[in-house]
């Protein structure tokens, strides 16, 4: 099989492309990632259950396999000591590697494209400089290169000028590139605003740009609807892309630190998970305002990523790999209890408001706000 990274823009020119989900979170409460550091060594220390999960998105319908590379630079590995007893196995070249190739091989299985995913690094908030932050993305392109992956995906970045240099760094690899950064419409964590942020991408040399992490489906649709009109008004054509957190996150639309300044983060997450009928609405709302890259980040579960892919199959001209199991609504009708065929209609689930079935919950949270110097 060829690997080219024009299939990606030829699939984003013939309609939606769905993304996956939520990695680090997801392994994390499956018992293989460590909570705070974040890291994907997991690729090496337990290889099946990174490929599991990505057979899990393929089965919902993701279009596109992305290495499990997030916060994978060297200097992100040993930032305060972590994995210091590890680093023979433990680096970013043998992780980088073995996130291609398990990528890869599940991506072969249905026909989907793998994303060399690029993250950002500690060197930029520690004020190391841009060859330091360069070099550090140099390492991983130069594993993506050997492994030809079809397209790079830099995201999580909460400073434009991180962005840009990690745009910088891809462009060497004379592939696609998908850019995003987690903001929402109060802008990136230096005070630029989602419009000049998108332009700043484009013009850096994205040919997709949008939001991921931090904020739910809502508020990011809300921040590209103001990235949308700025580029058109820059006279950009980039394709949009958005990959949510799958938490409902209202109290935080104007907090440019986003979802983990929640109280409730990152071990009392749940009562705010999303259900499938909002990431229904999501998926509608999303292509209908342009967007045609549309996945999740943290939170997001593969079933998520399968309301996505069955809001979207006209459109796609396709149903996920998983329709065997997914009757619809209709399946309820199948059931032997009289309580639930009542519960067959789209229109039933898109009326109810769902209840927490807990009598200590809050409808928001009390936010903290930030101190004068802290770090963002």
């Amino acid at each position: 099989m060829a690997h080219t990274g024009k299939a990606f823009l030829e699939r984003l020119a013939s309609g939606p492309v769905v993304g996956d989900g939520s990695f680090v979170v997801t392994l994390e409460r499956r018992g293989y990632v460590e909570a705070g550091a974040w890291t994907p060594e997991a690729v090496v220390q337990y290889p099946e259950a990174v490929k599991q999960l990505h057979r899990d998105y393929l089965r919902a319908g993701s279009d596109v396999m992305q290495t499990f590379t997030f916060y994978s630079s060297d200097d992100k590995l040993t930032f305060a000591g972590n994995h210091a007893d590890q680093r023979e196995t433990v680096n970013c070249e043998n992780l980088n590697r073995a996130a291609c190739d398990l990528a890869r091989e599940v991506a072969d299985e249905g026909g989907a494209l793998v994303a060399g995913g690029l993250s950002p690094v500690p060197g930029y908030v520690e004020s190391k400089g841009k060859d330091h932050v360069m070099g550090e993305f140099m390492k991983q392109m130069e594993v993506f290169k050997e492994k030809q992956i079809d397209f790079l995906l830099g995201e999580f970045f909460g400073y434009i000028e991180e962005a840009e240099w990690a745009i910088e760094a891809m462009k060497t690899m004379h592939l696609p590139i998908a850019c995003s950064m987690r903001v929402g419409p109060a802008g990136d964590l230096s005070g630029v605003t989602p419009q000049e942020c998108a332009i700043r991408m484009a013009q850096a040399g994205a040919d997709v740009v949008g939001v991921n992490c931090n904020y739910d489906p809502f508020i990011s649709l809300e921040t590209l609807e103001m990235m949308k009109i700025a580029l058109k008004e820059a006279g950009s054509d980039v394709y949009l892309m958005v990959q949510p957190v799958g938490w409902h996150t209202q109290e935080i639309r104007d907090d440019e630190r986003g979802y983990t300044v929640l109280p409730e983060y990152p071990l009392a997450m749940e009562p705010r998970l999303l259900t499938r009928i909002d990431v229904a609405r999501f998926a509608r709302e999303a292509y209908n305002l342009g967007v045609r890259y549309i996945g999740g980040c943290c939170g997001f579960e593969p079933y998520h990523i399968r309301a996505i892919a069955e809001e979207l199959a006209v459109e796609r001209g396709v149903r996920p790999p998983g329709k065997d199991k997914h009757g619809g609504y209709e399946s309820m009708k199948k059931s032997s209890l009289d309580n639930q065929t009542d519960r067959c209609t789209r229109e039933y689930w898109e009326n109810l408001t769902p209840a927490t079935g807990r009598k200590n919950v809050k409808l928001l949270a009390n936010i903290v706000p930030r101190e004068n110097g802290q770090q963002r």
